[in-house]
């Protein structure tokens, strides 16, 4: 092996570097199939070696040889990590593209450098890869622009953070492609998927009512209701959500559901449980629990749960559950705190009986408006548990 490498370096060395010949490209292949032949059995010295070698033929390397070599070595799990390292963070997409796309032998801290500094050709060409981690991922999403993101939402081998769904709804507002994409994901949290479903909803709504300004309640209600039936569907399949409810189910019957229910259930950041203990307390629809814990406005949140009984700790674990993503300082809590002990519990049950006797006039309103549905459209929309709204979900669990 020393004579043969040996050879290949004086080849090298002996030819005149104005520009790379077809016996350089010969030598410089054979060079590194020669470290995959040995990989594995070659002392730090030697692997030292090929390093040096490999540096200093990159930097007399013509683009269309560099380019040539880059797409062999994508694709080959043992190819020279040197080789590998450096035409990832190659300037030239074309020579960098394949390399973070498919290579196998770049490393974590490798593809997290890249995501971190290179442009964002070399951002777009990582999000298509096979798999891509959490901690890649989240870097993509603060760092990519458009193209970047619409890459990594319909990734299926991404794995996204609850941090980075929260970015990814954030970001869908102005974005109906994205919202379709991230809508999309089989991985994506409930709580997620509500706030994006409301997020297009109101995009929805305000189209509509730009031609027809006087149907705005009906219109409001017409997809409210879409929404919840959509909701429905989705709550009914989600596992999380079916094992909260048998556990609450369970308190019920015992006679042990209470606050400190959804007070745990809001310390931990568990979004289904305390929706579900909540709703339950309060006697309303688990519809507005939902909207109020995931909403803006700090205010439906007080409503609710002084309704269903709860002191000021629970509504302030609540209000700072992540799901929300309210990010409230100390001063804000402060003046919500200040407003849920002016609050009365009566007033607060004559809000929501206020606000779903309200809800059932829209949806009476917008069925007189609109055409019959099919029958697979009524299907869905009756399915489960009687229709969205006939009952509050403490009667239906």
């Amino acid at each position: 092996m020393a004579t043969t490498f040996s050879s290949l370096i004086d080849e090298i060395q002996n030819t005149v570097v104005s520009g790379p010949t077809k016996r350089q490209l010969r030598a410089l292949t054979r060079i590194t199939d020669l470290f995959v032949a040995g990989s594995g059995h070659y002392t730090r010295q030697q692997i030292e070696l090929f390093d040096e070698i490999f540096k200093t033929l990159l930097e007399v390397i013509e683009l269309r040889t560099r380019i040539k070599l880059a797409h062999h070595v994508a694709i080959d799990p043992n190819a020279p990590a040197t080789l590998v390292r450096a035409f990832s963070r190659d300037d030239a997409i074309a020579v960098a593209g394949p390399i973070l796309t498919h290579s196998t032998a770049l490393s974590e801290s490798d593809l997290v450098l890249s995501a971190s500094t290179q442009s964002q050709e070399h951002l777009h060409a990582i999000a298509q890869r096979q798999t891509i981690s959490e901690a890649v991922t989240q870097i993509l999403i603060d760092r990519g622009g458009p193209i970047v993101v619409h890459a990594v939402a319909k990734n299926a081998g991404a794995r996204i953070s609850d941090r980075s769904f929260r970015e990814l709804v954030a970001r869908s507002g102005n974005d109906a492609e994205l919202a379709l994409h991230v809508g999309a994901r089989p991985d994506i949290p409930r709580y997620h998927f509500l706030k994006l479903l409301e997020t297009a909803s109101a995009s929805v709504c305000s189209k509509i009512l730009a031609a027809n300004p006087q149907f705005a309640d009906a219109v409001q209600g017409a997809v409210t209701e879409v929404i919840d039936n959509i909701n429905l569907e989705i709550r009914n399949a989600s596992r999380e959500h079916a094992k909260a409810k048998q556990k609450v189910r369970r308190l019920k019957y015992w006679k042990e559901l209470g606050e400190a229910n959804v007070h745990a259930a809001a310390r931990v950041q568990n979004f289904e449980h305390a929706v579900i203990a909540l709703s339950i307390l309060a006697r309303c629809p688990i519809e507005m629990a939902e909207r109020a814990i995931l909403g803006e406005n700090p205010g439906m949140v007080e409503i609710i749960a002084k309704a269903a009984g709860c002191s000021w700790p629970t509504v302030r674990s609540l209000l700072l559950m992540r799901a929300a993503d309210r990010r409230m300082s100390a001063t804000d809590l402060d003046r919500e705190r200040e407003n849920f002990e002016r609050l009365e519990t009566r007033t607060a049950k004559r809000v929501l009986e206020f606000y779903d006797a309200r809800r059932k006039a829209f949806t009476v309103e917008s069925k007189s408006m609109v055409p019959e549905p099919s029958a697979g459209a009524a299907a869905l929309a009756g399915a489960t548990d009687g229709g969205v709204n006939s009952r509050s979900y403490s009667d239906r669990i």
